[in-house]
């Protein structure tokens, strides 16, 4: 009789080399269980673009951005494409894995196969990002037919939002791999909604004094409100690449520490 020999993975332990199982299985189980729940994250800031860039706009009229007049409805689109990618990245990298995580014994059924931890990390940051990818896709094609895309460069946003779906769903899942109950979990609201309010998400941030600014100016929203705001409206600085930079670093930090938590909490 052979012996039962481990799963054999690679860099050091951390994968298997087939992260696409992941998201295989993540893909399966969102088209026969969540869809609904997907769709309800995109007519989400679809709504508010109505009633704010449609309703209030009439009122503002036109907002200044770096010595450019625009319609108020060009300036809170992108600002809500924004969100909505980090709302859909923190559901799918939060909730999602909590459950996963602490009862359905996903995980550790998963690492008991050949899949290493960082397969696991990259197949769940990468479902986020394919719904990221939905949601650009879907809410520019709206901006356009409203006539609020500004520039060519809109097209951008797309990969952009993917890169922001990408940091906050590798910091979410990093976040949740601490979690232990629901109580935890409930720190997420107390987090996400200062930045959907103060991001430069319906006004500039210069309506703050300064030293508000520079705190606002940490968030990881308001620099995806700016990346996607300068490329629907074409009003670029050079502070683009301090917001790609970013989320970049976000990204890293997260994929690392998810990785390093999986191993830990199940293969040491």
């Amino acid at each position: 009789m052979s012996a039962v020999t481990a799963p054999r993975r690679r860099f050091g332990g951390l994968s298997g080399g087939n992260a696409r199982a992941i998201i295989e299985r993540g893909l399966r189980a969102t088209m026969s269980n969540n869809y609904l729940i997907i769709l309800s994250g995109f007519f989400e800031p679809v709504f508010y673009l109505f009633s704010m860039g449609i309703g209030l706009g009439g009122i503002i009229g036109s907002i200044d951005v770096n010595g450019t007049s625009i319609p108020y409805g060009a300036y809170i689109a992108p600002a809500l494409l924004a969100v909505s990618a980090m709302n859909g990245a923190i559901y799918d990298s939060t909730w999602n894995v909590f459950f996963k995580l602490n009862f359905g014994k996903l995980y550790q059924t998963m690492l008991l196969t050949s899949l290493g931890p960082l397969d696991v990390a990259i197949g769940e940051i990468t479902l986020a990002l394919l719904r990221g990818g939905v949601y650009a896709v879907g809410f520019l094609i709206v901006m356009q037919a409203m006539g609020l895309v500004l520039s060519p460069f809109a097209l951008l946003a797309i990969p952009a939002v993917i890169l922001i779906a990408a940091g906050f769903a590798s910091m979410g899942m990093a976040f949740t791999s601490y979690m232990k109950t629901f109580q935890q979990m409930d720190w997420l609201p107390m987090v996400m909604l200062p930045m959907f309010l103060f991001s430069a998400t319906f006004y500039p941030i210069t309506v703050y004094p300064e030293a508000i600014q520079l705190m606002i100016q940490a968030f990881p929203l308001w620099h995806g409100v700016e990346l996607i705001r300068m490329l629907t409206t074409g009003i670029f600085t050079s502070a683009i690449w301090i917001h790609i930079g970013y989320f970049l670093v976000m990204l890293g930090i997260g994929v690392v520490v998810v990785s390093r938590r999986l191993r830990k909490l199940f293969l040491s």
